[in-house]
């Protein structure tokens, strides 16, 4: 079965998107890994980053199904009414290229957001019920969180194994850092049969300024050894070719003049990662 990761920060701007996106190049490009990405954040930006603007705006403007489908099947969407979905429809493949590895993505869109306004029994459990369905065609599912407390949140707990908390080492790194503690330990209360798991802390976009980023990384991991989180030892480095990328739609592997230096901090990072939860 796959292995489930959210990515997830009680802070936003931490750059979890264009983490989750580089990851999913990596494993399903570099390793011949079968990934799905799943957008849990209203904003959309992993959707936009791996489709494009052309191809997400098709997606929005033909009404095609998208996660938050998955959360509404049962009450309004124009795809269920009321009768349930079949979440493959609402996968969509980036990429299958040659050696077995894919990479699929279940969007995202702004309704996700008013989700969070009709409530009912149980609604938490639509996203694992439905990957559930899928998973078995999968090696890695990566759930690209939205940085706030909400019952999406639960959502992505109940359909993880693991979570992966990026930092940005700057002035208030550490503000998500005791909500997700919080988060964490109400979740574990609640489902106590759950085994939810950190697979560690990455510090991202790291810059080498030296006073403030040691200062600010200091403080995280003064936090992590409080509550014996694993601190990852390869860090992912700031560069203006994530940006570049994310405009082209490609990852940092593929991206025109992008440093060798940058791709290998990226995959020293992503091998790392494997190594935490078994990939």
């Amino acid at each position: 079965m796959a292995k489930k990761v959210s990515l997830i920060n009680m802070k936003g701007r931490v750059g979890k998107s264009t983490l989750t996106v580089n990851l999913a190049w990596f494993f399903g490009l570099q390793r011949s890994k079968r990934v799905l990405v799943v957008d849990l954040d209203p904003q959309f930006n992993a959707s936009q980053y791996l489709l494009g603007p052309t191809a997400y705006a098709g997606i929005l403007r033909e009404n095609r199904p998208t996660v938050w489908d998955i959360f509404e099947q049962n009450t309004r969407t124009p795809h269920s009414q009321g009768q349930g979905l079949d979440v493959r429809a609402a996968v969509y493949n980036r990429a299958a290229p040659p050696g077995g590895g894919r990479i699929d993505l279940i969007p995202s869109r702004l309704d996700l957001a008013f989700t969070l306004k009709t409530p009912y029994q149980q609604k938490e459990n639509e996203l694992c019920k439905g990957l559930a369905a899928v998973e078995e065609n999968y090696d890695l599912i990566l759930i690209d969180c939205a940085p706030t407390e909400s019952m999406l949140t639960t959502a992505a707990y109940l359909s993880s194994d693991y979570l992966l908390v990026p930092v940005k080492p700057e002035y208030l790194s550490t503000i998500g850092l005791p909500l997700l503690v919080n988060s964490m330990r109400y979740f574990n209360e609640a489902y106590p049969d759950r085994a939810l798991r950190l697979a560690g802390v990455v510090f991202n976009a790291t810059t080498e300024y030296a006073p403030e980023e040691m200062l600010a990384k200091a403080e995280v991991r003064q936090i992590a050894a409080h509550n014996h989180w694993y601190v990852f030892d390869a860090e992912v480095t700031s560069s203006r070719s994530y940006a570049k990328g994310a405009r082209l739609g490609v990852s940092i592997f593929n991206t025109p003049h992008a440093r060798i230096s940058q791709i290998r901090r990226f995959s020293a990072f992503a091998l790392e990662f494997a190594g935490r939860i078994g990939l």
